[in-house]
């Protein structure tokens, strides 16, 4: 059985890393990058990259010497992909962070609200009903994650995680802010609050007012009064981020770093 020989070369400087002697044909792409992680140690297997082009895509772990279009000297790009994380402690970090501020705002933690609010309670029930939601939703997320789940990447690089997290923790605690805020009142009261000081000869209907993405009431004067409030402004700011990242994700990087395909057991 002929036996292959591997050299593996930096592919932005050219510069030879680690000559192989001796490769079984049948060795995996796997297999190589442990061979060269014992060279280098701080470049452990997942770090790694290996291409036949210093230019082209990274081979995968499974592909087989033997079968790719090199000779008896197969020569390898090695590229450094930063320190990697894994795609299950990525998801665990991304799920607890919104439930853990979600939470923080709810119990309305000192610091947060001023000295007069802390550890009060709302009173309107629509708050409580979303506390429900939210932490059931993410609940469900950290389970999935656990315990059904597979995924078909190990890893990802790690400065990826703060992106990430910055976009579900930062707009979690946004969200909870207004949602938990003491002066939160739910759009119906505060379309009644707003007609009876208005206008209080108006009679008061139901059907002439809008919550999303405004409120709109129409009285027997013919005046039309608009509010506009920040939670109203919430959801666009919240979706067009996490669009605008999946998209650019898509177009600049086809290839590289793809989120994993997750797998039911």
């Amino acid at each position: 059985m002929k036996h292959y020989e591997v050299e593996i070369l930096d592919a932005r400087t050219r510069e030879k890393l680690c000559f192989l002697d001796k490769v079984e044909p049948n060795a995996t792409v796997a297999e190589i990058k442990s061979l060269f992680n014992k060279a280098y140690p701080q470049w452990y297997p997942a770090r790694q990259s290996l291409r036949l082009d210093p230019k082209g895509r990274s081979l995968r772990d499974e592909d087989v010497l033997q079968t790719l279009p090199v000779g008896t000297t197969a020569t390898f790009y090695f590229r450094d992909l930063g320190a990697q994380i894994s795609w299950v402690t990525v998801f665990l970090t991304e799920y607890a962070g919104p439930l853990l501020i979600y939470l923080l705002f709810y119990f309305r933690v000192p610091f947060l609200y001023g000295p007069r609010y802390d550890f009060t309670a709302s009173r309107h029930h629509v708050v409580h009903l979303a506390c429900a939601c939210h932490s059931f939703h993410y609940v469900k997320r950290l389970l999935e994650t656990l315990f059904v789940h597979r995924f078909s990447h190990g890893t990802m690089p790690l400065r990826n995680i703060f992106k990430n997290c910055t976009y579900y923790w930062g707009f979690a605690a946004w969200m909870a802010y207004y949602i938990n805020h003491p002066l939160y009142t739910p759009p119906g009261e505060c379309h009644r609050h707003c007609h009876h000081h208005c206008h209080p000869l108006s009679p008061v209907t139901s059907t002439t007012h809008f919550t999303p993405p405004m409120s709109v009431t129409v009285t027997v004067t013919v005046t039309v009064t608009i509010t506009v409030t920040p939670h109203h402004i919430n959801p666009p700011l919240y979706t067009t981020p996490g669009e605008c990242h999946r998209h650019c994700h898509r177009h600049c990087h086809p290839l590289s770093h793809q989120p994993p395909a997750l797998h039911p057991p």
